[in-house]
């Protein structure tokens, strides 16, 4: 079986990378940051609806491009990568929630504004205290919701929420209109990306699919998050390489020391077996029975990536890696929100034995 990627996707990916190189980055961020800045780049966002990202994963009957699941990881990769103030990859998570578990006529009426960019989508599962994304409180009753969801990525710059919401036979999608509800902005770690408190008093709501296609869709979610988080550990890990090799410690730059150079082929390693899992997690979206494995191992190798990356950055860049002025921050705080955007990585470590064993039981 062929894990790379198609001529279309890397072609896919070239350009978002160029794009975004030119349009985000660490000084876009810090303007992100500023107090009464947009919730979003509002002219990045038209931008990427006039490439088509938006419409990436939308059928061609629809409007959409009709691309598969290899086009989103590209997009989603570029985004991490390049700190992008658009949500871009709620928006993708969104489409494929669709894609999974709404009904031909759903379709066919949500996804021409999704694939124009018009209707800007999220998807809401965390809840205040809540750890693992298939323990929901919200409750759904008579076609409307209730509770509370939080934080949510991207949501203040929402119209259109995908809510998960407790079911008999475990959680399951509902849509919700932002206007129907209560919004509100909540501050995180990640000062760059805007999340918010959704809350939900008997607000209609339209079911989406069963609770089989919710555990499908966070299986696709964690390959796609997955890239996100591969594309932070590779920028975050390029400015500490580029530092050591420039920083002059004791008469000779840093990257000569042992510890430094050893730390810096642990960040390339980690990532290295992160993507190589993430790949499998897309062949298996593509068509095949191990996806359950093989998005558990994709999340929980590529948290482990960013978390180790991540955290010797703020370290190797010494004292001034701590500082508000340094643009560690970025890649910290990115870090830190990924690693709780999904279910933390023990929840998705647990996910990945249990598939195993699963497999296991069924070979013997």
């Amino acid at each position: 079986m062929n894990f790379d990627f198609s001529d279309d996707a890397k072609a896919l990916g070239e350009q978002a990378q160029k794009f975004l190189a030119e349009r985000a980055g660490p000084a876009r961020a810090r303007a992100a940051m500023a107090e009464g800045a947009p919730a979003h780049d509002a002219a990045l966002w038209s931008s990427v609806a006039e490439l088509g990202w938006t419409a990436a994963r939308v059928p061609e009957a629809h409007g959409g491009l009709g691309l598969s699941a290899e086009e989103s990881a590209m997009l989603a990769e570029a985004c991490g990568q390049h700190l992008a103030c658009v949500p871009l990859v709620s928006h993708l998570l969104a489409t494929e929630a669709l894609l999974v578990a709404a009904s031909p006529e759903q379709q066919a009426r949500l996804f021409p504004k999704i694939a124009s960019g018009e209707s800007i989508a999220v998807v809401a599962w965390s809840e205040p205290g809540g750890v693992s994304p298939v323990s929901v409180r919200t409750t759904a009753a008579g076609g409307t919701l209730s509770g509370v969801k939080a934080p949510v990525a991207d949501l203040p710059s929402a119209s259109l929420v995908i809510v998960a919401a407790a079911g008999p036979d475990g959680p399951s999608l509902w849509l919700v209109e932002a206007a129907n509800a209560k919004v509100e902005a909540v501050e995180t770690i990640d000062l760059v990306r805007r999340h918010g408190r959704l809350t939900l008093d008997a607000t209609p709501a339209e079911p989406l699919g069963s609770a089989s296609d919710y555990l499908v869709w966070l299986d696709r979610a964690a390959v796609i998050l997955a890239f996100e988080a591969m594309g932070t550990t590779a920028a975050a890990m390029a400015m500490t390489v580029d530092y050591a090799k420039t920083r002059v410690a004791f008469g000779q730059t840093i990257g000569r020391y042992q510890g430094v150079k050893h730390k810096c082929a642990d960040m390339y390693i980690k990532l290295e077996l992160a993507r190589a899992h993430a790949l499998h997690g897309l062949a298996m979206i593509e068509g095949g029975g191990e996806l359950t494995q093989a998005a558990s191992a994709a999340r929980v190798a590529s948290l482990e990536a960013l978390g180790f990356t991540v955290e010797e950055t703020v370290q190797l860049h010494g004292g001034i890696g701590f500082t508000w002025e340094s643009d560690c921050q970025f890649y910290y705080r990115r870090g830190r929100t990924l690693s709780a955007a999904l279910g933390p990585k023990a929840f998705w470590a647990d996910r990945l034995v249990r598939a195993l064993e699963l497999r296991n039981r069924a070979a013997a």
